[in-house]
Formats: C-alpha cells, structure tokens, sequence
C-alpha cells in the first residue's frame, strides 16, 4: 500500500530585510542633503509671520553673498538684560548702530574682491519697530558703503 502523508501546514514566509540597509543609508544621505542649518540663533523675535507686508518681492539669487541685520525685540530669555525695546543682532550677538560699519567691514574681508560688489545686506526688521532705528541703521550702512540693501518682507495675502 501506498503511503500518504498529510500536508504540514506551513505559515507565511518571512520577510526579508536584505535591502533594509540599503533604505535606511538613502532616507539618511536624502535629509543630510536637504536639510538646512540655521547659521544664527535669533535673540531677536523676527519670525516669518513678524515680518512687514510686501506687494512686490524678489527672491535673493546669491544667499551667500548676504549679510542679516536682524532688528526686534529680543526673546523672553533675553528680555531681563535687555529690556523689551527693539535691539540690533548682528550674527550670535546684540549689537549697537556704531558697530554696523565693523560688521560690514569684516564681511567684505571674508569674501573675494570679486564678489564684493555683488554682496548685499538685508533687513529682516519686526513690522512693529519704530522706522528711527532703521533709518539709524541705513545712514550707518551708507557710511560703510554698504548701498544694496534688501528687505526682508512677506508676500501680500
């Protein structure tokens, strides 16, 4: 007689991770790639939705090439040593409208001759501060030749 054996049930095949590596190193290099460092920490408040209304906005080509004056009141954290009036930030640090032309001086020393001329700098200015700091601001920079100035602004809903 013949012998039959009855069919062992089996479960489902397990699931191979050979190319999980693989995943994991492209996910990783795409967000080394497309993400962006901020450069400065802002220990003044000007955020995206702080900034004056435009009609008319050009994006900046050359980010390199840009030198940020940040003005504002300063954060919470600061507000104890600088009061709440609106401050200057240049880089990482609280600055006064005298010390605008050494900035821009050491600036243009951090960059080639040849792009000098293109160099801009931009006010990113809380729309609530009063326009005598920023005219302050723009009679220093004419001092120090710094005559491309951008300000930064958000669209006009």
């Amino acid at each position: 007689m013949a012998k039959f054996n009855r069919a062992k049930k089996k479960g489902a095949p397990g699931i191979s991770t050979a190319s999980l590596p693989d995943i994991v190193f492209m996910l990783l290099f795409f967000f080394m790639i497309s993400t962006v460092m901020r450069e400065v920490e802002l220990k003044v408040q000007v955020s995206a939705g702080d900034l004056p209304k435009a009609t008319e906005i050009k994006k900046l080509e050359k980010k390199s090439l840009v030198s940020y004056i940040y003005v504002g009141k300063p954060r919470r954290q600061y507000q104890s040593l600088y009061g709440t009036e609106p401050r200057i930030q240049l880089n990482a640090s609280f600055a006064t409208v005298t010390d605008i032309r050494d900035y821009i001086i050491s600036e243009r020393e951090q960059r080639d001759e040849a792009e000098i001329p293109f160099m801009t700098t931009s006010l990113k200015v809380h729309q609530e501060t009063r326009m005598g700091i920023v005219t302050d601001i723009k009679q220093e920079l004419r001092k120090a030749s710094a005559l491309k100035i951008n300000y930064s602004a958000r669209k006009m809903d």
